[in-house]
């Protein structure tokens, strides 16, 4: 097994592999599941995963150091979760930073004069190609309109959390949604740091890999 040199900078490494097919073989509403063969090594292997778009989220902190977060009723896990605003790349031609303050304004009725690139992360790697940007919000202030909103959002519940507080309630385990502990874990060392590890809004996305199925070998 190798390591890391002393001194080196430690970093995940693209890995591109021979693609033999690649088929969809479930549809749904929101994502797919993709079935791919592949050439690793000297095997050919066959892997199945979740497709997804990507998504954006937004850590969104005011000149208190209080973050904006919601609570909304998730199915798959029976919980109504504490989160940050968050939604899908799904709309054609919309950057991922255009995609943040939309939703942003949606699901909080905020608008913002800073952004930067908090975090970047694969929510599952084992099983989904799904990668999330968390933007760093701030400067905030009200949107021009509010937003009508139904389904599971039409009781969300929200919140203004100081930054400190919200760290001890994830360091002892009270809440669980990834993206926020990721988030706030990031934004508290950041802050430590005055900062200077945020990356510009509009920086490359290396390891977003949107609709990566439809670009393989035999891709339907």
């Amino acid at each position: 097994m190798t390591r890391p040199e002393p001194g080196s900078a430690l970093a995940d490494d693209p890995a591109p592999v021979e693609v033999l097919e690649s088929e969809r073989v479930f549809e749904g509403r929101v994502w797919d599941v993709r079935s791919d063969t592949f050439i690793y090594g000297d095997e050919r292997i066959t892997r199945d995963y979740v497709d997804h778009p990507g998504a954006v989220g937004v850590f969104a902190i005011d000149d208190d150091d209080r973050v904006f977060l919601i609570q909304q009723y998730r199915h798959p896990i029976g919980f109504r979760d504490w989160e940050i605003p968050a939604g899908l790349l799904d709309v054609d031609g919309e950057s991922p930073l255009d995609a943040a303050k939309r939703e942003l304004a949606e699901e909080a009725d905020l608008v913002a004069a800073d952004w930067a690139v908090l975090t970047e992360f694969w929510t599952s790697p084992g099983g989904s190609d799904e990668s999330i940007r968390v933007y760093l919000a701030r400067g905030l202030s009200a949107a021009p309109e509010a937003f009508t909103r139904e389904a599971e959002e039409a009781d969300m519940q929200t919140a203004w959390v100081p930054l400190d507080e919200l760290v001890d309630a994830v360091l002892t385990r009270r809440l669980a949604n990834s993206p926020l502990l990721i988030a706030t874990l990031t934004a508290h060392a950041a802050r430590e740091r005055g900062w200077q590890t945020l990356g510009a809004a509009d920086a490359p996305w290396p390891t977003r890999s949107p609709g990566r199925g439809g670009t393989r070998a035999g891709a339907e």
